[in-house]
């Protein structure tokens, strides 16, 4: 594929295993699910899960605007949450990434997340062009 690229940046925390942040085909990016990182230390962010959804839409965010795009340009957001009741509480922290209107969702309860944390977010963009 001639048009795939691999979206890396420094500023969302590095891979955990054999994956990109993101790979972006024409004006698709798909970006790999991110968890409540630091980037600069790969430490999980200190707090609750208002902080720790902070975290991973700051993240995402990063390796939206290293794809050319931004959060705004989401059309498909996966959440994974180790326990449901934290849905109300991420859903505040989504609105102050994203504006109406919103992208399609999904949103599973798991039984567990890499290095114990309590979200992960996935995100498929389609960048305008």
């Amino acid at each position: 594929m001639s048009n795939r690229a691999v979206i890396s940046t420094p500023a969302a925390p590095e891979a955990l295993g054999p994956y990109s942040q993101a790979i972006k085909v024409g004006n698709t990016v798909w970006l790999s699910g991110q968890i409540p990182l630091l980037p600069e230390s790969m430490e999980l962010v200190a707090g609750d899960i208002s902080a720790q959804a902070q975290q991973v839409f700051e993240n995402l965010r990063a390796v939206s605007e290293a794809a050319g795009g931004s959060l705004q340009d989401a059309v498909k957001i996966n959440i994974s949450l180790t326990d449901l009741a934290h849905f109300a509480a991420v859903n505040e922290v989504m609105t102050r990434f994203l504006a109406e209107p919103y992208p399609a969702r999904a949103c599973v309860q798991v039984a567990a997340l890499p290095k114990g944390a309590d979200i992960e977010i996935e995100a498929v963009l389609v960048l305008r062009q």
